[in-house]
């Protein structure tokens, strides 16, 4: 399966700017999720310095989703770069939790 992988670097002072524009991120986040088109997003561990991550069923919604998304809109991200992603792959589970 084909995704597109989001890639946030993050903007000087990161911990003190995301804060007040998180709850439309958020948001953001969530609309695309229950669209069906966010498949996971997260911070590395340093977000700082190493950034985020968000994959998406297509490169049209990862797009779609950072030009509109307030983190990029106000400055709380410096930069992003979307890369295509060949899934080749997953492990299945029967029951959850396994």
């Amino acid at each position: 399966m084909k995704y597109a992988v989001l890639l946030y670097e993050s903007a000087a002072g990161v911990a003190s700017r995301a804060p007040e524009h998180f709850p439309a991120h958020k948001a953001r986040l969530d609309e695309f999720h229950a669209r069906g088109e966010l498949v996971m997003v997260g911070t590395f561990g340093d977000p700082q310095a190493e950034g985020s991550m968000a994959v998406f069923t297509s490169r049209t919604a990862a797009e779609e989703f950072a030009q509109g998304d307030p983190f990029v809109r106000n400055g709380v991200v410096k930069a992003y770069r979307i890369l295509d992603w060949h899934e080749i792959l997953t492990r299945k589970t029967g029951k959850s939790g396994e």
